[in-house]
């Protein structure tokens, strides 16, 4: 699967770019949104739900693992005073 993610990461890296709908406001989508600023959302979209894969299959199962005890407050009023 991390395979999977980083071929997605290039490919969304590569079609970024958008140099064929440039200079082009032409199709309009749904009648009001323009080509380039769809393809955006697209990539946008493209981008979080990578992400979220990343996160669930390539994150490391250690990194949150605490090495040392949390801290305890000492009770009020407790020894010591």
């Amino acid at each position: 699967m991390k395979k999977l993610v980083y071929v997605c990461i290039v490919a969304l890296a590569v079609l970024h770019h958008d140099f064929y709908w440039w200079h082009s406001h032409e199709p309009l989508l749904f009648g009001f949104v323009p080509i380039g600023l769809a393809h955006h959302v697209g990539i946008s979209i493209g981008a979080g739900l990578v992400g979220l894969l990343a996160v669930k299959y390539c994150w490391p199962q250690d990194v949150d693992v605490r090495d040392t005890p949390p801290f305890v407050t000492p009770p009020a009023g407790g020894e010591g005073e």
